[in-house]
């Protein structure tokens, strides 16, 4: 493995992880029948990337919770990772208007460029240069599936974001998210496996469902009264008869959410999506990380 930089190592390539012309298509007749969600979201049918996402992973979680444990290199490495997914997703999230520009055609928001300036993010936020983290640890390899993840999603959807004439992309931040993460989990089968996940009642696109774990935590620690804000919930768990560590890491709506999350709910977004009527601040999403012991 190589250094985590904008020019990566030779990752093998898998099928392409983009977005299809049918999948921006809102919905008609003066009601959504779709959302960014359901449509912008789907995956090209792609035989080998499917094979490579890990179900197995997303959905387990049979038991009750397990005792919360102590903080350690595990995780360490899941806030390493979530906090890379967090400040590509910003980039994403900075550059709406370039996106969505129908004026202009090729929008130089190469892999290239927004895993730099992610990295410059990561940096910034963390103290910590992501280069500098020993590429042989675990840290330094999941890292870098999931910088290649970054990478390999912005490369497979150049065609959609360049397109000159169509303004509104469907390639909002939560659509990366969710197309990183199972980028990420081809890369990391078996290793490691991430969910963007919400609370059920704001979860738009079933594949982001909770599992019965994700639930429960959602329930009783990141939406109680008492629970710490921004805290996130750990515990070492047992998945198909290997031990785990599971994090779930909060996240809340930040003013650019509530454009399609705000007020007045039941009014559609630009997704042709009824919003959800939620405020800044409260719980919108949490970052689901698994990684097998």
């Amino acid at each position: 493995m190589t250094r985590v930089s904008p020019t990566l190592s030779p990752t093998p390539r898998r099928a392409p992880v983009a977005l299809s012309r049918r999948d921006r298509t809102p919905g008609v007749g003066g009601r959504a029948q779709v959302s960014a969600a359901r449509t912008a979201t789907r995956l090209r049918a792609a035989p080998l990337a499917v094979a490579l996402v890990v179900p197995a992973a997303l959905g387990f979680a049979r038991g009750a919770l397990a005792a919360p444990t102590p903080v350690g290199k595990d995780e360490v490495i899941a806030e390493s990772l979530a906090e890379m997914v967090r400040d590509a997703r910003t980039v994403i999230s900075n550059n709406q208007e370039l996106i969505n520009n129908p004026e202009l055609g090729d929008k130089h928001l190469t892999g290239a460029k927004v895993l730099a300036d992610a990295v410059a993010l990561y940096r910034k936020n963390t103290g910590v240069d992501p280069e500098a983290i020993d590429p042989n640890s675990r840290k330094g390899r999941l890292l870098h599936a999931m910088t290649s993840a970054i990478v390999e999603v912005m490369d497979d959807n150049q065609v959609t974001i360049n397109e000159k004439g169509t303004g509104f992309k469907g390639f909002i931040p939560a659509v990366f998210g969710r197309l990183v993460s199972e980028a990420f989990n081809g890369l990391a089968v078996g290793e490691a496996a991430l969910k963007i996940t919400a609370p059920p009642d704001l979860v738009r696109n079933r594949k982001a469902r909770p599992d019965a774990w994700e639930t429960e935590v959602i329930a009783t620690k990141l939406l109680s009264p008492d629970w710490p804000k921004g805290e996130p919930y750990s515990a070492v768990v047992s998945i198909d008869g290997r031990s785990a560590y599971r994090i779930a890491v909060p996240e809340y709506y930040r003013q650019s959410c509530l454009t399609c999350h705000g007020t007045p709910k039941g009014a559609l977004d630009i997704t042709g999506y009824p919003k959800e009527g939620r405020k800044l601040g409260d719980l919108g999403g949490v970052m689901s990380i698994v990684l097998f012991r």
